[in-house]
């Protein structure tokens, strides 16, 4: 891992019908932002420019043809194609979809290969990115396959971190996903993530229960009791502080969740209507388990305003620091943790 004075941040358009591009010109518009972090969008410039325009942005861009023209402390335009796109903001399009997943694509290569630092992902359509050569609910699903690791959705903020058992998955099938298994990898993710990339030594963790009050004693389900009690009590007897499960109904309108560094719901709704009620505009969903950093804003497309100047870019700049401030975290982390037996040699 490089130093971290000057982190290159690899920026997905996403939709380009949605606020994607107005959300990305609107948090680099103060150029001070770039003393610290180099942005490279996956787009074009000509479809940047008419973004520029229409935003009455004063932005200047970089235009890249080959990633290692990135250029330190400039608004960097990668082009992953070069045809003019015709954009009708909030019309959902398969053909716009298509450019989206290009610069998915293109951003996550440079990823991998160490082109970038980091990945902010701008909102895409998860239905009109579906085609025969991508097959992905979401970023999530797509990245945990390109990457190394096991991904977890991780909805952050500076006070509260939100991680989910399932994640995109009906509800009639939540209980048959949740195993003893997954409970043990999504926990061990979620309390190395908080270790390692938010220097917490010694996590806390609080878990959601699978049914309504966690079953009522087997009245209201029995996945409770046969499979997520006997689990959590093994964890715990590992060593690891992991409490629960709470009845996810009263736990943060009793402001419980203040006394963990993360809860742990069992599927999306349970975690995300609480964590978007609590920090809507400021929450970040961090992709934590993976050898690389991911994070995006915590929105979609937001059809209903694209185009209008209207968009908060708030909860994307957020997603912009936060991916810097994991990635300077992870780096002080592998330095602290490298070669202890050599580090305690000299000092003795």
């Amino acid at each position: 891992m490089k130093k971290t004075e000057n982190i290159i941040v690899g920026i997905s358009i996403g939709d380009l019908n949605g606020i994607g591009g107005e959300i990305i010109l609107k948090t680099f518009e103060d150029a001070r932002i770039l003393e610290f972090c180099t942005p490279v969008v996956f787009a074009s410039i000509k479809t940047m420019s008419f973004f520029k325009k229409h935003f009455d942005s004063s932005i200047k861009f970089n235009s890249v043809n080959n990633i290692n023209q990135i250029a330190i402390g400039k608004f960097n335009v990668f082009n992953c194609w070069n045809e003019n796109v015709t954009i009708n903001f909030g019309s959902e399009d398969v053909k716009i979809g298509a450019y989206a997943i290009k610069s998915l694509q293109s951003a996550t290569k440079a990823l991998k290969n160490g082109h970038v630092d980091v990945l902010v992902t701008a909102p895409i359509n998860k239905h009109n990115i579906q085609s025969e050569t991508f097959n992905f609910p979401g970023h999530t699903d797509y990245l945990a396959q390109e990457l190394e690791g096991e991904s977890l959705m991780f909805m952050i903020t500076d006070t509260l971190r939100v991680g989910l058992l399932t994640d995109h998955v009906p509800v009639k099938e939540v209980s048959e996903h949740i195993s003893t298994d997954l409970i043990l990898k999504k926990i061990n993710t979620v309390y190395t993530s908080l270790q390692k990339d938010f220097k917490i030594v010694r996590p806390k963790i609080a878990v959601l229960g699978i049914n309504p009050h966690t079953g009522d004693n087997g009245v209201i389900g029995n996945e409770d009791d046969t499979v997520m009690r006997p689990t959590l009590k093994k964890i715990k007897e590992g060593g690891k502080l992991v409490y629960g499960p709470y009845a996810a109904d009263s736990f943060f309108g009793s402001d419980n969740y203040k006394n963990f560094d993360a809860i742990i719901a069992s599927y999306h709704d349970q975690g995300l209507i609480p964590f978007k009620t609590l920090s809507f505009g400021q929450g970040v969903n961090f992709t934590a388990g993976l050898n690389r950093v991911r994070t995006s804003p915590d929105h979609g497309t937001a059809y209903e305003i694209a185009g209008k100047g209207l968009a908060d870019e708030n909860s994307f700049k957020e997603a912009v620091f936060k991916a810097i401030q994991i990635f300077k975290n992870r780096f002080d982390y592998e330095q602290l943790t490298a070669n202890p037996l050599k580090k305690a040699a000299k000092k003795i």
